[in-house]
C-alpha cells in the first residue's frame, strides 16, 4: 500500500484504516485485482473534484465541429454567390465544415449540370482552406456536397482553440492581492497634493 506516492510495503487492513482515519484522510483501493489490492491514502473528495476540473478543461480544449449548410439555386446572382463563398470561408477557417446544397425548382431539375457547375466553382473559389469530404451528389430536388477544412486550416483552428481555453483559464485563476496603502501614507499623500 502507498500512501501519498509513498511506498509503504505489505500493511494490514485495519492498520491502513487506522493510518488514513488518523491523518484525516481516505483508504481508496486502486487496483482491486493485484494479488494483494493495492491501496492508497488520500483525499478522496479533492481527488474527485481534481478529476472533475481536468475533464471539463479537457472538453474545452476540444474542437466542436459543426456542419453549416448553404443553399444556392441554378440562377443565383454573382453577388449573392459571392456573399455566401465568402461566409463558408470564414466558416470553415474556424475548423467547422459545410454542406453546400444547390436546390431545384420545377423545371429546373432538367439541367442538373448547372447545379453541378456551381458545386465545381465553389469548390473550385474554396480550395485553398477546404477539400471536398462528400462529393456531388442527388437527393430528391437537391444537389449538395460537404467540404471539410485542409489540415493545415484544421490544425490551426485547434491552436487557436487551445490559445483561448489557455488564455481564459489564466485569466479565471485568482492573482495575488495588491499591496494596500496604509491609512498614513495615504494622508500623506493627500497632504502633498493639496499644497502647491
Amino acid at each position: 500500500m502507498g500512501s501519498d506516492g509513498g511506498q509503504l510495503g505489505v500493511m494490514p487492513l485495519e492498520a491502513a484504516l487506522e493510518r488514513a482515519r488518523s491523518e484525516g484522510l481516505d483508504l481508496v483501493e486502486i487496483s482491486p485485482m493485484a494479488s494483494p489490492p493495492v491501496c492508497k491514502i488520500m483525499d478522496y473528495g479533492k481527488f474527485k473534484y481534481e478529476e472533475k476540473k481536468k475533464a471539463a478543461e479537457t472538453r474545452r480544449a476540444q474542437v466542436k465541429v459543426e456542419l453549416k449548410e448553404v443553399k444556392l439555386r441554378p440562377k443565383t446572382e454573382d453577388h449573392d454567390y459571392e456573399f455566401k463563398v465568402r461566409n463558408m470561408r470564414r466558416f470553415i477557417e474556424d475548423g467547422n465544415k459545410a454542406k453546400v446544397v444547390v436546390q431545384f425548382r420545377g423545371r429546373e431539375i432538367t439541367h442538373r449540370e448547372q447545379g453541378t457547375a456551381i458545386l465545381e466553382d465553389v469548390a473550385k473559389d474554396l480550395k485553398d482552406v477546404a477539400v471536398v469530404e462528400q462529393p456531388p451528389r442527388m437527393e430528391g430536388r437537391l444537389m449538395f456536397m460537404i467540404l471539410a477544412p485542409t489540415p493545415k486550416v484544421a490544425q490551426r483552428a485547434r491552436e487557436l482553440a487551445r490559445a483561448a481555453v489557455a488564455k481564459r483559464t489564466q485569466r479565471d485563476e485568482p492573482s495575488e492581492p495588491a499591496p494596500s496603502k496604509s491609512p498614513e501614507k495615504g494622508a500623506q499623500d493627500e497632504q502633498q497634493t493639496a499644497t502647491p
